[in-house]
């Protein structure tokens, strides 16, 4: 996908492969962000995933639902992955 945003390919992989499983492939992101936007800047980016990361949390612990229109678009992965057995998702 396109965008206006300095570095967006390079950072969208990474946050991508922050979410992944594959640690060769987070080493390989990691190291090209960091070229492309130097020590300072893969920081401020680390920071931004895991602040998002922890919002989820937080709404999640705090019992914030799902907006209807997510709750409809991710319905699937819900039922693909049985989320529905876990005490919080059936409130």
């Amino acid at each position: 996908p396109g965008s206006d945003v300095p570095h967006g390919g390079t950072l969208l992989a990474f946050a991508g492969a922050v979410l992944g499983r594959d640690r060769d492939a987070l080493a390989r992101a990691r190291d090209g962000l960091r070229e492309a936007v130097g020590d300072r800047g893969l920081s401020d980016a680390a920071a931004v995933i895991g602040g998002f990361d922890g919002i989820t949390r937080i709404a999640d612990a705090t019992g914030i639902p799902l907006e209807p229109e997510k709750a409809e678009i991710t319905a699937d992965f819900f039922t693909a992955l049985d989320i529905g057995q876990f005490r919080r998702a059936k409130s």
